[in-house]
């Protein structure tokens, strides 16, 4: 009750404020700020859209919009309970990256119209931060918005989470002395998440990668209503396995589950293969008791923040935004989300990598610069930043 009562007044009138730059005494510092001098700064920019980076807060400045369908595990509360938790993610822009974030909870569950809507209100922003909203409608969403605006747009809960899992996956691996080009990965949980972070394992090399959903192992022979599984299909499941997730868990490497508690059972660990590893990141219960399946597993990572190794997207998203802002980036592309990822799992030393150690804490300062770099560069590299950070540096 006193936890209760403590995170009730934490609450309390928001966990946000403005505060000004610069404060306002006197009558010649409101001529400046608004009219008069303020015409000259607006004529600026209007002869000259791109110096609305220098002289705006869209520089810094990130929208964190939601509809309140998939919050947390709490699913379609709606947009005013889901204020807490964009409050709570623009508390967290702020403190990890020195992102000025806007939470913005939308009341309408219509694509047509949430795509609309940013696509207004994008002029105020450098990037936009999609949250919370339900599969699959958040992949149009999300498509449509990164192709019809010029500023980054990333949905967390899918690219978030494939980042973090990626960087602790490519450290887990070192521990097991495994290539991930070799190893059999089982994703269960073929949402947004899910499917995001099989495209992004994908892309950082691995091959033999199987998603599973309640329906089973999902492959290219079958038919299946919803697109997105059908395209899941075309880039996953090279040998075409069918069946429940415990028979194509047998000889696996590693267990990623984005799905339900209690779905991973002891005797499928037992039938994975030498080292397994295992990513049980259901909230707030994971697919599998850690305490059950630690002692049969080489590595074990959850969500949680009472056990080793949680995977936490809030390791990413402050950075890669820093990194894009700072670049004034127009996309956050796959080049850029490797690159997040290789950054997050390069700030451990491989001499002080072991089992309960393959992902950094949040609160080390090293995460978000490197991720800041790698973003920046990568975004160079791939023709989508409007400024090269690294003109200057040696």
């Amino acid at each position: 009750m006193e936890l209760l009562e403590e995170i009730m007044l934490l609450h309390k009138g928001g966990k946000l404020e403005t505060t000004l730059k610069h404060p306002i005494l006197c009558k010649d510092d409101l001529s400046k700020v608004y009219t008069p001098g303020v015409a000259k700064v607006c004529q600026a920019i209007a002869d000259d859209q791109s110096q609305a980076y220098e002289l705006t807060t869209k520089k810094n400045t990130v929208a964190v919009v939601s509809d309140g369908t998939a919050v947390l595990g709490l699913g379609d509360i709606g947009p005013k309970a889901a204020m807490p938790v964009m409050e709570g993610k623009a508390a967290l822009f702020k403190q990890f990256a020195d992102v000025d974030a806007v939470p913005i909870c939308l009341d309408t569950k219509n694509t047509e119209e949430i795509i609309a809507i940013v696509k207004a209100l994008a002029p105020t922003f450098g990037g936009i931060n999609l949250e919370d909203i339900s599969s699959p409608r958040c992949f149009e969403i999300e498509a449509r918005l990164r192709a019809e605006l010029d500023i980054p747009v990333f949905h967390d809960d899918q690219h978030g989470t494939a980042i973090v899992v990626t960087a602790g996956l490519l450290n887990a691996l070192k521990v097991c002395g495994k290539n991930i080009k070799d190893v059999k990965i089982v994703v269960n949980g073929i949402g947004a998440a899910g499917i995001s972070v099989s495209k992004m394992l994908l892309h950082a090399g691995a091959v033999n990668l199987i998603g599973v959903d309640r329906e089973g192992a999902i492959n290219r022979l079958a038919d299946y209503e919803r697109s997105h599984w059908s395209d899941y299909a075309q880039i996953t499941n090279p040998y075409l396995e069918t069946g429940s997730l415990s028979d194509v868990i047998k000889g696996a490497d590693v267990f990623i589950g984005v799905s339900a508690p209690d779905v991973l059972k002891l005797e499928d660990v037992l039938n994975m293969a030498t080292d397994p590893i295992v990513f049980a990141m259901a909230n707030p219960m994971p697919e599998i008791d850690p305490a059950i399946a630690a002692p049969h597993v080489r590595v074990m990572a959850t969500g949680r923040s009472d056990y080793p190794n949680q995977i936490n997207n809030v390791l990413c998203f402050p950075g890669i935004f820093r990194g894009a802002l700072d670049c004034e980036a127009t996309d956050i592309n796959e080049d850029m989300k490797l690159a997040a990822a290789e950054a997050i799992s390069s700030v451990i030393d491989p001499s002080e990598l072991h089992e309960k150690y393959i992902i950094p804490d949040a609160f080390d300062p090293r995460v978000v610069e490197r991720i800041r770099m790698a973003v920046a560069e990568a975004a160079a590299k791939s023709g989508v930043a409007r400024k090269d950070l690294l003109v200057g540096i040696n």
